[in-house]
């Protein structure tokens, strides 16, 4: 069993980024062991986004129009986001807007597990932290769905954890972007 003080994130992998002009696009695909129906779960309710997630959710994620408010986590001052849930096609695909940023999920039955794909759009200055701060929080997703939690690991927290540092320089150099770190 691995609890926060020895998990240690492995090498940048499973992103892209897909440029069109100066919007750009972080595509971050995990393959997970569980099946889709419980990796939904984990994306829609809010007491498991709780347990992995950068936000928290007053309302299940689960629902095409419904509103919900997404707080911010670990932030010097929570960023409170409204937002509606624009797609919702159990256990399939999922998406909404969160803080200005369109959050596409697609969620693939593979190898008896799930093939987890996440389209986001960041400001390309900061693509390579948000690179490293959802691998963590996949790698936090993948440890509470097998049945050990460490505990989320997200906002200011996440830059000060071992392999964050590592994880943004890794991806910097795979997209192509300066490394950028602001506190």
């Amino acid at each position: 069993m691995i609890d926060r003080e020895h998990y240690t994130p492995g090498p940048a992998s499973g992103a892209e980024v897909q440029k069109d002009g100066e919007k750009w696009t972080l595509v971050l695909v995990r393959e997970l062991r569980q099946p889709t129906e419980k990796v939904w779960q984990a994306l829609t309710d809010p007491a498991q986004l709780r347990e992995w997630a950068p936000f928290d959710a007053d309302g299940s994620l689960g629902t095409v129009g419904t509103t919900v408010k997404l707080t911010t986590v670990g932030a010097p001052t929570p960023h409170v986001t409204e937002t509606t849930v624009t797609q919702a096609d159990a256990p399939r695909l999922l998406a909404y807007n969160w803080g200005g940023f369109d959050m596409r999920w697609e969620l693939e039955a593979f190898g008896g597990g799930t093939r987890l794909t996440l389209w986001t759009n960041i400001d390309r200055r900061f693509i390579s932290m948000g690179a490293a701060g959802w691998h963590i929080c996949f790698d936090v997703l993948s440890h509470f769905l097998s049945g050990t939690p460490i505990g989320r690991i997200v906002g200011p927290e996440v830059m000060k954890f071992g392999g964050w540092q590592r994880l943004n320089a890794e991806y910097a150099k795979q997209f192509g972007v300066e490394t950028s770190v602001h506190s």
